[in-house]
């Protein structure tokens, strides 16, 4: 693959460092990517095309670099490469590792992760973006082409960040992607900005756990020419969510467009809830969009809800919606009756008790920590078939009996999981379920 730079060329950064070319990884509508080397270490080079090296660029580059990257999660600009206008120019980021996927590749069955890794990369997508937006930014591509994530571990990494301008700035030539762009954009009402950003990570997350397109139903399979003025009425004007509990006129076509079918009722009504919410009142009203933290709510509670089916060894979903209605669980895969054991509920926090299960930071503090462990389920050492949560944190808990007795759990002691009991984690209670 030959591209606009030869292997073994040297380039000099802003900053004076060298790279040397080794290959070109890939190209897209702005410019092309290069492997470059420097001191040993591998980067990644992005190389505009000449009519996209623009002075609008470079000063959108300038600003990115000046002011770091907002996580590690980023492939963020961190040196430019640059000699005078009227040339081409590039930065450097960080080199994305081999094992990442895109979600193209768990489309078409290249990697097939859990449904806990699923969960746990659409909550650290979510929350790097909810950072972003946080200092001022809004990504304004939000698609399949720039997140990536680790199949097996859930973790993500967003690349393309070259777009990414100031919340409601219009400093860049990049609209969005196509099929991700919000209505009010692609009927050209608005522009880029945190709230069209919702409804692109609205999209992206319905593509990660359907497999489908939230508007793509009968009205898509209808279309004989999928040209611009189709485009524009299936994701502009015309919009109506293929799940929409009232309007059913585009309901998914079977044989077609299958996969929407078959994943919907696996998920937990909490989670179909949002994504309704994205596509009815958040089509055409910005401000109903479902926000970043109804979102790692959500995830956080999937998360730490999976049951794994004792026939078949799939992973099923806490349903609190079922609970409450006194259905039972049933194994998507073999149809097994699957019994829930017991939760604590801490806020809007649900945590399922089972070996292995983990209180994390989140769960006490609502902070969005779930990497930091503070509890685990663990068994009775002299008595195996009683459990209790095991508290690793830095503070003292206390255990509250139906009868109001309290009882101290220091660091390193257990709480017994009993109904009715409640455990004072100091910031808040939570009570076994």
């Amino acid at each position: 693959m030959e591209g606009q730079l030869k292997a073994g060329t040297v380039l000099t950064s802003e900053s004076s460092i060298e790279y040397k070319v080794n290959s070109m990884l890939g190209a897209g509508g702005q410019g092309e990517v290069y492997d470059v080397e420097s001191d040993g270490k591998h980067y990644a080079l992005k190389w505009y095309f000449k009519h996209m090296a623009t002075k609008e660029q470079k000063a959108i580059l300038d600003n990115l670099v000046t002011k770091g990257s907002p996580d590690t999660s980023f492939l963020w600009p961190q040196d430019i490469i640059f000699k005078s206008y009227g040339e081409s120019f590039g930065y450097i980021m960080p080199l994305r590792p081999k094992n990442y996927r895109s979600i193209v590749d768990m489309m078409k069955r290249r990697a097939e992760p859990s449904f806990y890794a699923l969960c746990k990369a659409a909550y650290y997508l979510t929350n790097r973006y909810q950072k972003l937006h946080t200092i001022g930014y809004s990504y304004r591509d939000i698609s399949f082409g720039n997140m990536f994530f680790d199949p097996d571990s859930g973790d993500v990494l967003i690349c393309d960040n070259d777009n990414v301008s100031a919340n409601g700035v219009d400093d860049s030539s990049v609209y969005g992607t196509p099929r991700f762009m919000a209505p009010e954009i692609v009927v050209g009402k608005a522009k880029p900005s945190r709230n069209t950003d919702m409804f692109s990570l609205a999209v992206l997350l319905f593509y990660m756990f359907m497999m489908g397109h939230p508007l793509e139903g009968k009205k898509e399979a209808d279309i004989k020419c999928m040209d611009i003025h189709a485009m524009n009425k299936l994701y502009g004007t015309d919009t109506v969510f293929i799940f929409d509990p009232v309007n059913k006129t585009n309901r998914p076509v079977k044989g077609y467009q299958d996969n929407p079918l078959i994943y919907w009722d696996l998920y937990p009504q909490e989670l179909r809830d949002l994504f309704t919410q994205s596509f009815t009142e958040g089509l055409s009203k910005p401000n109903k969009r479902v926000t970043e933290k109804k979102w790692l709510d959500t995830f956080a509670n999937m998360m730490t809800g999976i049951v794994t089916c004792s026939k078949c060894g799939a992973e099923v979903f806490y349903d609190v919606k079922k609970v409450e209605m006194g259905v039972g669980h049933t194994c998507w895969s073999c149809q097994n009756i699957v019994q829930m054991p017991a939760t604590i509920v801490i806020g809007k926090s649900r945590v399922v008790l089972q070996k292995d299960s983990k209180l994390y930071a989140h769960h006490i503090n609502g902070d969005y920590d779930m990497d930091t462990v503070i509890g685990a389920v663990v068994q009775n050492p002299k008595n195996p078939s009683l459990w209790g949560i095991k508290n690793e944190s830095c503070n003292n808990w206390t255990y509250i009996k139906p009868d109001g007795q309290q009882i101290a759990i220091a660091n390193g002691r257990s709480a017994a999981i009993a109904k009715d009991v409640k455990i004072d984690f100091g910031q808040c209670v939570g009570e076994f379920k």
